[in-house]
């Protein structure tokens, strides 16, 4: 099975989180390329659980996936942005 998905990966301390949208699948190493290794393996995990459960197609059409000659393609992204919000407190 082929799924294709968008993964943001950035620093938190001396870690480095990797986030697979829009799954929300997340993890992490000490390097980019670690934190992406970790989520791929999250994210194998996790699909695996819902198949074995029976609920892969569920959980992907929930998630905004649809199939295409046999793979899974993610939501098309309009943008990945950094935004800042005021909030009174």
């Amino acid at each position: 099975m082929t799924i294709d998905l968008t993964i943001n990966i950035w620093e938190e301390g001396n870690q480095f989180v990797a986030h697979a949208l829009p799954l929300d699948v997340m993890s992490s190493g000490p390097t980019p390329e670690a934190a992406r290794n970790a989520v791929d393996e999250a994210i194998r995990c996790f699909l695996k659980t819902a198949a074995d459960h029976g609920t892969l197609e569920q959980v992907l059409e929930e998630c905004g996936f649809e199939r295409r000659n046999g793979a899974w393609i993610s939501p098309n992204w309009v943008g990945v942005e950094r935004h800042a919000v005021a909030v009174a407190v």
